[in-house]
Formats: C-alpha cells, structure tokens, sequence
C-alpha cells in the first residue's frame, strides 16, 4: 500500500520524541546539554537559522551525523521548514542507533511565529 508525505510521518510520528518550539526556547535557556540540528536544504539554511545551530541537510545527516555526535545517547534535537522531514530525519537516526533524538514541531515557521532568535 503506498503511502503520500504526510501519511509516512504521521506513521514515524508514533515512534519518534517530538518538543515543542516552547520546549526547545527552554533548553536554550536552561543550557541543556544537547545539539540543534537544522535538517533543511542549503539555501533554506543560508536564508536564516536558529541560533547556535548546526546545519547537517537531510539528504547527507546520516553520512555525517558522527561528524558532530560521538555520543549515540546525546540529546539531538531536529528541525525542518515545519516538522515534518524531521519526522522522517529522527526516524532514521534512531535505526543508527541514536537514542535520544527529538523532532522539533512547527520546524523553522513555528520557531520564526513564536520569536526564537534567528541569525
């Protein structure tokens, strides 16, 4: 049975942490101990990101992941345009065997919606 976009992250969304934008805004603030990974497309990083983090795009973040995380139980929190390639990004890296990876709801649009600082 095939599937569209939405039906698969719907689907990976039963397996896979999500935050809010409100929860990631906290942890920055807490100083958690985690790494903020922008999933996006060179040129959607290139237009703007949210501060202090890391652009690894979806198509190359499992050949490079080890480039930024030795740790497989790190935090790594994950965010696209609007969370869902992030969906399908966090899925991905808990069959690596990454243990604490968390989709970031609303993505990019919910970040800039809410006010996050952005560089």
């Amino acid at each position: 049975m095939s599937k569209t976009f939405h039906e698969l992250c719907e689907e990976l969304k039963k397996n896979v942490k999500s935050c809010s934008v409100k929860d990631v805004k906290k942890m920055k603030e807490d100083k958690d101990d985690f790494i903020l990974v922008d999933i996006r497309e060179d040129n959607e990083f290139n237009a703007g990101s949210i501060k202090g983090s890391v652009h690894i795009g979806k198509g190359i973040i499992e050949r490079d992941i080890h480039l930024y995380v030795k740790n497989h139980d790190k935090k790594i929190v994950l965010y696209c345009g609007g969370g869902f390639r992030s969906v399908i990004a966090a899925d991905s890296l808990q069959k690596m065997g990454y243990t604490n990876v968390i989709s970031m709801d609303g993505g990019w649009k919910g970040w800039n919606n809410a006010g996050g600082e952005v560089v």
